[in-house]
């Protein structure tokens, strides 16, 4: 049975990275095996796998409204020239492409993770990065990998606080939360400190004229500096406020060391690295009229807004309950239910983002509209491919519900893993929230379905549960850079729909490299108590 409960990984793994087949293809061979396994091995029934797969067609069009509005956003901005003038910002801090991987996709991406979570960021930093020059294939991978490190405590600490939330210890002490999180992030000082030179050297390895890593050590004090400025940040914040605001804030001051420093020149290199440059881009020399926060400034809107619907209460209220187009108990089935706040969701912000910007940068409303055709052209490959993937993840994901009383396949996992492996769970723990939000996708729902595992395993086997939890929350990170409706999304924004496999290629070395070094910040954490 352990392997028909795999099947919802391997099977994905074998058609896209080793066949090399598009998500379409892929994921629709990956969840008819699926749901046949579910409705024969697993004794599911036909209605609860007919609900499933309804739910995922919702979930898609929740993940659709959010590719459309980073779409649109971005088309308007580069119709208005506003993109123009954000690029020459940076050529004004740094023209080299390994510093502005950092403060785009790492940085902003955190700050963005920080307001917002679920798979946002891949989305509108791949192809702000794509506008800044960077080949479509680099935009999507690099945006990928650096959507990790923050995402522990993304959409204002969502996986810590709702993930972690069905355990016992909630109710037990008050404290929780804080403590889960100060072990995050002191695990992540060994971990999330070197998200920015893995970066730098995915960058130059997969994407420079040489293919190697020789331009990437070049950059190793400068990227250690800023890795460790966000990590320690990160530390310092989860003591004094907890685990809401960490990303937001730590992505904050990193900014302002990184930009400082890259301006000054201070521990960077002399030449400036531009292999990753597309073919047909142009730095354009004429100075833009537009003011270099009025060029931002939709970004601005964007974080503002959703800082707004998630801190504030009543405008969180509203936002929820304005416009619930949220879709309870499919067919009748008690518990299977695909939620969609549509005020309050990120699309819906990006899409109110992309309109004010005309206004805001007094333009012609045409340039919305004409971007927002754009937009629709891009998505449509991608919805068939998350149909497909979501159908899959929410079988696998509500495969508790059958005849023959087996557990869930994910439970069925875990429990198969810790007969073998609990002596070093410490190690393993990251892998299992890697496995969780490699099917799933979310770093939350990965949390709240293994933490109650991971729980019971550090019991078991006489280690601290906190630290445990930890490296489910950092492997669960590390799973946002391979699963597969995060990839169709960062490929379907830089126009890569059908390129899910090569992207794939590209970032599952560094997603378990972070497991890896996760798991040894844990032993280490543990070796000191």
């Amino acid at each position: 049975m352990l392997f028909v409960a795999l099947s919802a990984i391997i099977a994905p793994l074998f058609f896209l990275v080793i066949m090399r087949m598009s998500a379409l293809k892929g994921m629709a061979l990956s969840s008819i095996i699926v749901i046949l396994l579910g409705l024969t091995a697993w004794g599911m029934e036909g209605k609860i796998v007919m609900a499933s797969t309804l739910q995922g067609a919702h979930k898609a069009l929740t993940i659709l409204l959010i590719l459309f509005g980073a779409i649109a956003l971005l088309n308007t901005l580069t119709h208005t020239g506003a993109v123009d003038r954000i690029n020459q910002g940076f050529q004004s801090i740094s023209g080299d492409m390994r510093v502005q991987v950092i403060i785009v996709g790492f940085l902003f991406g955190s700050l963005i993770e920080g307001a917002a979570g679920f798979g946002t960021p891949a989305a509108v930093v791949g192809p702000l990065m794509f506008a800044l020059g960077f080949n479509p294939m680099a935009a999507a991978v690099l945006a990928l990998i650096a959507n990790s490190t923050p995402v522990p405590f993304g959409a204002v600490g969502t996986p810590v606080l709702v993930g972690l939330s069905n355990l016992e210890s909630v109710a037990t002490n008050p404290n929780f939360f804080q403590e889960v999180a100060i072990k995050a992030t002191t695990i992540d000082l060994m971990a999330g400190t070197f998200t920015p030179f893995i970066l730098i050297m995915v960058l130059t390895f997969f994407f420079g004229k040489n293919k190697g890593l020789k331009e990437a050590f070049k950059m190793f004090p400068w990227a250690f500096l800023v890795g460790l400025s966000y990590t320690s940040s990160a530390f310092l914040y989860a003591n004094l406020f907890g685990p809401e605001f960490v990303s937001i804030l730590a992505s904050l001051t990193a900014l302002v060391v990184a930009t400082l420093t890259a301006k000054a020149g201070f521990l960077l290199p002399k030449d400036e690295w531009q292999d990753a440059m597309r073919d047909d881009f142009e730095v354009k020399t004429t100075k833009s009229d537009m003011g270099l926060i009025r060029a931002w400034s939709p970004y601005l809107v964007v974080v503002g807004l959703l800082l707004l619907t998630r801190v504030v209460p009543s405008i969180k209220s509203f936002a929820q309950g304005a416009i619930d187009l949220t879709w309870r108990n499919i067919l009748g089935v008690e518990g299977i239910t695909s939620g969609w706040e549509f005020l309050y969701s990120p699309g819906t912000i990006l899409i109110i983002a992309a309109f004010s910007a005309v206004f805001i940068q007094g333009k012609s409303v045409n340039n919305f509209t004409k971007a927002g055709k754009e937009a629709l052209v891009s998505i449509k490959n991608a919805g068939f491919s998350l149909l497909f993937t979501l159908a899959l993840v929410q079988v696998f994901t509500n495969s508790g519900m059958n005849t023959n009383d087996l557990a869930s396949m994910p439970q069925y996992i875990a429990e198969a893993l810790a007969g073998s492996l609990g002596s070093v769970w410490i190690f393993v723990a990251p892998f299992l929230g890697q496995l969780g939000a490699f099917i799933t996708g979310s770093a939350t729902v990965s949390t709240l379905t293994f933490s109650p595992i991971q729980e019971s395993i550090a019991m078991q086997v006489g280690t601290d549960v906190n630290t445990v939890l930890a490296g489910q929350l950092l492997g669960a990170a590390a799973g946002n850079m391979i699963c597969v409706h995060n990839v169709v999304s960062a490929s379907t924004v830089v126009g890569l729909s059908g390129k899910e496999g090569d992207i794939i290629r590209k970032t599952i070395l560094p997603s378990i490299a972070y497991c890896l070094l996760a798991g040894l910040g844990g032993f280490i954490v543990l070796s000191f108590m």
